[in-house]
């Protein structure tokens, strides 16, 4: 494995940003210091006037395989997701078949293994028929990132909404339970009253029929559960500014039992952006009014939100122009969050500092990952290089397979120049090294 230093850079780790010299040796960082002296087994990167960040984990995408591989497939997205500046991803388990048994998820390790330029974990997944083979992934299993829980109708079987079911596995899980909260039955009753007034449904209808109550109510019931039982929550997406009473910044973060995350699409758009976009942005939870973004900053910025995720969910351009009603969603972002972030980094909406601990730090904090997400000596040396000059998303610089994006035409003020996956220069300026794959990511359990 090839040594690197990378000289004269930015170094922005654990809220300070610092101006110095970083060696990179067998996949670790060796020495952060001033000042680090070459050796002629070492190759140099010149990092003036750039930023050397950790590496941003995304703890939850849809990578699509096994199954549904005419949308991605874990090759093409963990490219994409390297290219832009995440260097680790935590898969769903909503694939063709679903992950529902032991032998199913290791099958996708394997695939993991094999392609993933980045480094991976996958969740366990549950429905109302598998609890059995869900607690098999316990504490022993120090490389599963987590169990999931849909807890809404967005992926048909995987829906769990049994209380018995659902008080099984909180009560009994030893790894942290990670659920999309939304109520089905207020899904239903809302799109019953819709329909009732509307003879057609359109894309502006989904904030109305994936309302703030449907979030607000089924994470209410996910928390009183995890109280109940003293599990480890972690609740995903959450998109409405209702929801943000639910969660504390009282404790730190390594010490909470429950834990939120909230993702980049719920910070960029609002539903003033259905006219132009359509279904392109209808995802769920659904993209909701204004003022839901605004909570969703202030939530992030005093802690109450923990983590910074995409939760990148492809389909395809056809799949997307179906009629409101049959067009699937999800929308693709695994190449682009850190760039967005950084966006609003130079807009002043956040400083670097507070981007790197909501999109690396806190990630490894929240999911007890081994030796990963911070710029220190002796950890795994996941690390981007990131320069101020404009970036364009255009369709000729998109790598998802499904070959679009809701960014398209959005300009950024920085760009991914390197990044590093454990110690390895998988992408360098626009060029991919894929001799070396990304890593099972491992976790600290007692």
């Amino acid at each position: 494995m090839s040594s690197y230093l990378i000289k004269n850079t930015s170094i922005v780790n654990e809220g300070k940003t610092i101006h110095g010299d970083v060696l990179i040796k067998n996949g670790r960082i060796e020495k952060i210091a001033s000042n680090i002296s070459s050796s002629e087994n070492v190759q140099e990167l010149d990092g003036e006037n750039q930023y050397l960040i950790p590496g941003a984990i995304d703890d939850q995408v849809h990578f699509r395989e096994p199954g549904l591989t005419h949308k991605a497939t874990i090759y093409t997205e963990a490219k994409a997701a390297v290219a832009g500046g995440v260097t680790s991803f935590m898969e769903m388990p909503n694939t063709n078949p679903p992950v529902f048994t032991q032998a199913l998820l290791e099958d996708k390790y394997a695939i993991g293994a094999e392609n993933a330029l980045a480094n991976y974990s996958f969740f366990m997944g549950t429905s109302q028929d598998n609890v059995e083979e869900v607690l098999k992934t316990n504490k022993k299993k120090n490389d599963v990132c987590g169990v999931k829980i849909f807890m809404g109708s967005s992926t048909g079987n995987l829906l769990v909404d049994n209380p018995i079911i659902l008080e099984s596995i909180f009560s009994k899980s030893e790894l942290l339970i990670a659920t999309h909260c939304e109520e089905e039955s207020v899904i239903k009753k809302n799109k019953a009253a819709l329909e009732a007034v509307k003879a057609h449904l359109e894309p502006s209808d989904h904030p109305i029929v994936r309302d703030v109550d449907a979030c607000f109510e089924s994470s209410w019931k996910a928390i009183q559960l995890a109280q109940k039982f003293d599990t480890r929550l972690h609740i995903l997406h959450i998109s409405t500014a209702k929801e943000l009473q639910l969660f504390s910044n009282l404790r730190p973060l390594k010490d909470k039992r429950i834990t939120s995350e909230v993702c980049v699409h719920h910070l960029h758009f609002t539903a003033d952006d259905y006219a132009q976009l359509g279904n392109l942005i209808k995802c769920n939870p659904a993209i909701k009014a204004p003022e839901n973004r605004k909570a969703l900053w202030e939530g992030l910025l005093d802690d109450r939100l923990d983590v910074i995720a995409t939760d990148h969910a492809p389909h395809t351009w056809e799949e997307k122009q179906e009629d409101y009603s049959k067009a699937y969603a999800g929308l693709p972002l695994v190449q682009h969050p850190v760039m967005l972030m950084l966006k609003y980094v130079k807009e002043g909406k956040l400083s670097m500092e507070k981007m790197v601990e909501k999109m690396s730090h806190a990630v490894a904090t929240c999911f007890q990952i081994k030796e990963r997400g911070f710029i220190r000596e002796g950890y795994h040396a996941d690390l981007v290089l990131v320069g101020e000059k404009p970036y364009t998303v255009t369709k000729d610089n998109l790598l998802y397979k499904c070959g679009w994006s809701p960014l398209e035409g959005t300009q950024f003020p920085y760009q991914i120049n390197s990044t590093f996956v454990s110690g390895h220069l998988a992408y360098h300026l626009g060029a991919f090294n894929e001799s070396q794959k990304g890593s099972r990511l491992q976790f600290s359990r007692e």
